[in-house]
């Protein structure tokens, strides 16, 4: 069988001015980088378009170690709609190196689904993630460079030990998650602890997926919070005078990137926020971007209904005015019997028993999407080893549940895989436009959104905090951010804040440990259980099969 390097290398690939083409973007309108990857300017978002277009967001069920192949889905889904005369694009995130390099692998899709060219967006693209990265760590070097400064109109007076914005780098690299830095004398700096986060972990990184446009961006940037002064005066980037040297260092990130799949579909990746942490979808101008050019626009949340999407609807959709007309749900065969209790390795084997117990944690996210006012359409994304009869099973599952299931077949197949997904997709479409409702409301005090999340999209008993947590909630809510809305951090690998437990539990408490601010991109971070933002590398990384011939050809890169 070959692999998804070996497929994206044979494709023939096309112009991008050709693919700008059909989307109605002259030639000479487009930022080229290459031949096959260009920037779209800003100035084609258009509102009354995008308003008329169809967006359809693909989530998914609980993952597992092995991945379920959500933007397979996705690439595939598009490239269906395509085939059956529905003008679509589909719109996704950047890949970060931190997963490439890592346990994770590439972002691009896979099999006869993929984004191309492959190797360049799993790698440095056009340069986005590093422009990120360098705006985020020129507001660090501006704070410490004010520590430094012992007298002087310019000194703020900001007490180190309240300093929370670290350093970032597009990497996995454990070392750097704690350090010291200012060490080597008075002309140095000034001593105090701190660390890295992952590039896509950054504040920058959310704020830029937020912005509408580049004079929102620049105040989103100057509302970012750095710490107290020792007379405990808040302090903002705005007070380092750092947006607009930060906003000019993102002057080509903020545009989105345009590229193609395998079967020739427009797809506009831009932004990489993680959805552990952060939004963990594409930007607000990447999505209105696509809804401006394209009939239909298929996009992806990052994991699962109760980060991922919840985070789209009641963060990215809420300031964006973004409407979505169907959901789609990932769900595969495996993954339902890892939540029935089957070994990760024993996976491929049949096993109608776990399968049927592992239903539960389908429900719970079809619940999920429910709250949202839609019946999600189940995509049962196939692989080698699913058993006819397994694969009837769910879809007899889901029509019981009153639902719309469809085998995806589209790694193996491409668009012509997903044909069936794409017919649901647009029977789904209809009838969504009232039924849509947040699931909390802006003005609610802080602990009743958390609540609400915890309750309905996780299924918790009860919610509890640290002193630490309530007395930072109280703080936020001195700053006068009490409307920001709420980007809980939990791990992906549960419904609950525990990694080890699987399936669909119930009567549980998550507790958040702490709070940390994300005013620039406009939300409070609670922390539940214990989350990196500076992954490591595994023991057998991802790194380790990669390597490039004396021809330039890639080989490993998946």
């Amino acid at each position: 069988m070959k692999k998804d390097i070996e497929i994206a290398q044979e494709a023939r690939i096309r112009l991008i001015s050709e693919i700008a083409a059909e989307l109605g973007i002259p030639e000479d309108e487009l930022e080229l980088y290459g031949k096959y990857k260009a920037k779209i300017p800003l100035h084609f978002i258009d509102e009354e378009k995008a308003a008329k277009a169809k967006l359809v967001l693909v989530t998914a069920i609980t993952p597992t170690p092995s991945g379920e192949g959500k933007t397979t889905t996705s690439i595939g889904l598009a490239q269906a709609l395509n085939r059956i005369g529905r003008k679509t694009t589909v719109v996704l995130r950047e890949p970060s190196l931190g997963p490439v390099f890592g346990i994770k692998g590439g972002a691009a899709g896979g099999g006869y689904s993929q984004v191309i060219p492959m190797e360049d967006i799993n790698l440095h693209f056009t340069g986005d993630i590093s422009a990120v990265e360098k705006a985020h760590n020129l507001l660090a070097a501006l704070i410490d460079n004010n520590i430094q400064l012992k007298s002087g109109e310019g000194n703020l007076g900001i007490d180190p030990r309240t300093i929370e914005w670290k350093r970032v780098m597009d990497m996995n690299e454990r070392s750097l998650r704690d350090i010291v830095i200012g060490l080597g004398g008075t002309t140095e700096g000034v001593p105090r602890q701190s660390g890295f986060d992952i590039t896509a972990a950054s504040e920058v990184m959310a704020t830029l997926c937020m912005a509408k446009n580049r004079d929102d961006l620049k105040e989103r940037l100057g509302n970012i919070f750095i710490g107290y002064t020792y007379s405990d005066k808040p302090v903002f980037a705005r007070d380092l005078k750092a947006q607009g040297a930060m906003a000019t260092l993102l002057k080509d990130a903020i545009k989105p990137n345009l590229v193609q799949t395998l079967e020739g579909t427009p797809a506009i990746i831009h932004g990489g926020p993680f959805a552990n942490i952060a939004q963990g979808t594409n930007s607000i101008i990447a999505t209105k971007t696509g809804l401006s050019l394209s009939d239909y626009v298929v996009t992806e949340a990052g994991f699962a209904s109760e980060l991922g999407a919840e985070k789209f609807f009641d963060i990215k959709s809420r300031v964006g005015n973004i409407r979505t007309s169907a959901v789609v749900l990932v769900a595969t065969v495996r993954a339902l019997k890892y939540h029935g209790g089957v070994k990760l390795s024993s996976l491929h084997l049949e096993d109608n028993a776990a399968l049927s117990r592992g239903f539960a944690n389908l429900d719970k996210h079809i619940e999920n999407m429910r709250h949202f006012g839609f019946n999600p359409v189940v995509a049962i994304n196939r692989f080698e080893a699913d058993s006819p009869e397994e694969l009837s099973m769910i879809k007899e599952h889901c029509r019981e549940m009153g639902i719309r299931a469809a085998i995806n077949d589209a790694w193996a197949k491409g668009g012509e895989g997903a044909l069936e997904l794409a017919e649901n997709v647009i029977r789904s479409t209809a009838g969504t436009e009232n039924s849509f409702s947040y699931l909390y409301e802006l003005d609610w005090p802080f602990e009743k959104k958390i609540e609400t999340i915890c309750t309905k999209m996780y299924g918790a008993h009860h919610v509890e905090y640290t002193v630490k947590a309530k007395n930072q909630l109280g703080k936020i809510n001195q700053l006068g951010f009490g409307s920001l809305a709420v980007c809980i951090a939990k791990t992906q690998k549960s419904l609950s804040d525990d990694q080890n437990v699987r399936g669909r539990p119930e009567g549980f408490t998550i507790r958040i440990r702490e709070i940390e601010i994300s005013s620039g991109a406009g939300f409070i971070v609670p922390i539940a259980g214990t989350i990196m933002r500076m992954p490591g590398l595994p023991n057998s990384p991802s790194a380790e099969k990669i390597d490039i011939d004396s021809d330039g050809k890639i080989s490993g890169l998946f």
